[in-house]
């Protein structure tokens, strides 16, 4: 099992990130894609037509998200937490994903680089 941590920058500020990353609506408009989400402990949430699937565990509007991301029968669960900071281009989201599988680990880092957050930095930006 790894862990992953990163930090990306958004020109946005915290609040509207916040949003980005927890309105159903939102989401569809930076993914393409329909989602499910819920700023409700407990609930269960969905993306990239069921790629990225999972429980949400805290939320801190504005601040903090943390997800419980699911990988078939893993014993462990793999926790992601997304904090938010005011940064004079908009917002620093600082990134942490504990107990990736090692089998997935390249893919997960890809898929927060090279669609996750990029397809959010591309979203700002156009």
């Amino acid at each position: 099992m790894k862990d992953y941590k990163n930090y990306y920058i958004l020109s946005a500020p915290p609040e509207e990130v916040y949003i980005a990353l927890t309105n159903p609506a939102t989401i569809q408009l930076w993914t393409g894609e329909p989602a499910i989400m819920s700023t409700e402990p407990g609930s269960e949430f969905s993306l990239w037509e069921g790629s990225i699937e999972g429980k949400n565990l805290e939320f801190e509007p504005g601040k903090k998200i943390v997800q419980q991301w699911y990988f078939g029968d893993q014993e462990e669960t793999s926790i992601v937490t997304i904090k938010l900071h005011e940064h004079k281009q908009g917002t620093s989201v600082e990134l942490r994903q504990t107990n990736i599988p090692d089998e997935d680990y390249d893919d997960i880092v890809e898929g927060w680089n090279e669609v996750y957050f990029y397809s959010l930095i591309d979203f700002y930006e156009n």
